[in-house]
């Protein structure tokens, strides 16, 4: 564990030495890697026919019911989404086909429903268009083309002299809905922002997210860092004073490092807020769990309350901490990082079917407070035994946990983050694999729990492409010369700078303490912008 000297050390330091690279040098792959990297191949292939077969053109598959939903605006998000993993795995003639529908795509309307997720379809059809066109050298400029059309709607979330976009617009009339939104969508745009800017040569794009982002990091935070979960594109003010790293924060604080990387930018009140969140996490937020040790991130909420929770969503954490850490070239959040992994993994290894909960609890010295109900009877004696328990027991295809494995890997070279993958693909193909493609899962303690009747998007977006890359060759995709967006879409990113952030980066107190404002309503408990869609009722032939 990390010593209690260690965890007080600053984490202001940065090495004046050239930053370290991402990748561990030299990282060799075990023979069984090139089964274990077909397996995936085979899972991906057979989820995507079964696509092709019941839902293509549609948003999602329902591998139950042979059918689909529209519930990305029926712009076909399972096609634009896989693109690039279908790259990446060298399946040119589906990608070829992608590429086709993708170019006839019309993102002047919403198919279904009316309004348009800012965020959602920025990470997955921008990201996903403009990822698959520099992974393919740039030969498919349609791709370019579409995005742009893209781009240009989206624009319309920010109003008059708003810094902060509205998360939700009607693409037939360009009208942003009014509405209270959060810091993951409105500071989750700058990755595919700025990618657009640099193959179209036009610098609004990337200064509409930027100022995003910074606004929202020079607000008053709750803790030093660490940006209130609620915003109100209007005011732009935050909502409430709750604080995580789980769903409706999760990728602005991701997207803080790794816009620092993408762009290489001298501005680095990224980079820095970056650290300073996480040095502010690590003197608040971190609990270890009375069973087992393991290391967590706890939320923080509008009472200055410690929650003891975590959730699928937020454990990319580790993956994002990793990579962040090397390139600050602090092996403290390193170390941090290596633990907050095992954590995670932690929850996979310790259920019936080696896959992870959407949300669980723990125990710490400081108590079991959740802002739920205490734990049952059962829940205590499942935490006596694996130091978690559950409290959302369904597994709707994230990929956060084997995303950060990933990470953990091509960090280290550690064969255990492989053995590791390789049972999350065994317990995929037992307990997910139906005769039309692979569901989710009720239960993930619960063998005969049944099944979710939803295919994701993001299955072959991220845990396709999180495992392929996993067992592939480290030199392929390095995170050396990739930076991936929250959908696990990679962009090409320039050679690294010497240093990111200031040698002093821990930002001043703010000038004023964070007070809740007066009569603010409170945002629910994580709200989450990426939960499962509503499923309709298919319809009938």
């Amino acid at each position: 564990m990390i010593s209690a000297g260690r965890l007080a050390l600053s984490l202001a330091f940065a090495s004046s030495a050239l930053a370290a690279n991402i990748q561990a040098p030299n990282i060799r792959l075990p023979r069984s890697a090139t089964a274990n990297r077909a397996a995936v191949e085979q899972i991906f292939t057979e989820s995507y026919a079964a696509y092709k077969k019941f839902a293509f053109g549609h948003d999602d598959l329902l591998p139950l019911s042979q059918s689909f939903t529209d519930g990305r605006n029926g712009w076909g998000a399972t096609i634009v989404d896989a693109m690039s993993t279908m790259h990446i795995m060298g399946l040119d003639d589906l990608f070829l086909e992608a590429v086709n529908f993708s170019s006839h795509i019309d993102f002047s309307k919403s198919q279904t429903p009316d309004t348009v997720s800012v965020f959602e379809t920025t990470i997955r059809y921008l990201g996903g268009l403009l990822s698959a066109f520099e992974l393919s050298g740039q030969k498919f400029p349609i791709l370019l083309e579409k995005a742009k059309e893209v781009g240009d709607k989206l624009a319309f979330a920010w109003v008059g002299s708003n810094d902060v976009p509205f998360g939700e617009i009607v693409f037939a009339t360009n009208t942003p809905q009014i509405a209270t939104s959060n810091i993951a969508e409105a500071g989750t745009l700058t990755l595919e922002f700025e990618t657009l800017t640099k193959h179209t040569g036009n610098q609004t794009y990337a200064d509409l997210a930027l100022k995003s982002v910074r606004h929202i990091a020079n607000l008053t935070a709750p803790l030093p860092g660490l940006a209130a979960q609620g915003i109100d594109p209007t005011s732009g003010e935050f909502v409430g004073g709750y604080v995580t790293w789980g769903g409706g924060s999760d990728s602005y604080f991701e997207y803080l490092i790794k816009h620092a990387r993408l762009s290489n930018t001298n501005d680095n009140i990224f980079a820095d807020t970056w650290h300073t969140a996480v040095d502010s996490s690590i003197k608040n937020l971190l609990r270890t769990s009375t069973v087992g040790n393991h290391l967590y991130l706890a939320d923080f909420d509008d009472s200055r309350t410690i929650r003891h929770i975590g959730s699928h969503l937020a454990c990319f954490y580790g993956g994002n901490w990793l990579m962040g850490g090397r390139l600050l070239n602090n092996q403290t959040i390193v170390d941090i990082a290596l633990q907050l992994v095992d954590a995670c993994w932690n929850t996979y290894a310790g259920d019936a079917t080696g896959i992870g909960p959407e949300a669980f609890a723990y125990i710490s010295t400081d108590g079991n407070f959740t802002g739920g109900d205490s734990p049952s009877a059962d829940q205590l004696a499942f935490y006596a035994e694996h130091g978690y328990y559950i409290t959302a027991s369904d597994y709707i295809q994230r990929p956060e946990v084997l995303e950060s494995n990933f990470y953990a890997f091509r960090v280290t070279g550690d064969s255990k983050y492989l053995d590791r993958a390789a049972s999350a693909v065994a317990s995929f193909n037992k307990f997910l694999k139906t005769d039309s493609g692979f569901a989710g899962l009720n239960d993930v303690n619960n063998v005969n729990g049944g099944l979710i009747d939803d295919n994701e998007s993001f299955w072959f977006a991220e845990v396709m492409k999180y495992l392929y890359l996993t067992f592939d060759d480290p030199n392929h995709i390095s995170l050396d010369s990739f930076v991936f967006n929250t959908e696990a879409h990679p962009f090409v990113a320039p050679p690294a700078k010497p240093v990111y952030g200031s040698p002093q980066s821990i930002l001043p107190p703010p000038t004023k303490p964070f007070q809740l404002k007066k009569g603010a309503p409170l945002p629910a408990i994580s709200p989450n912008p990426r939960l499962p869609k509503p499923i309709p009722v298919p319809p009938q032939s």
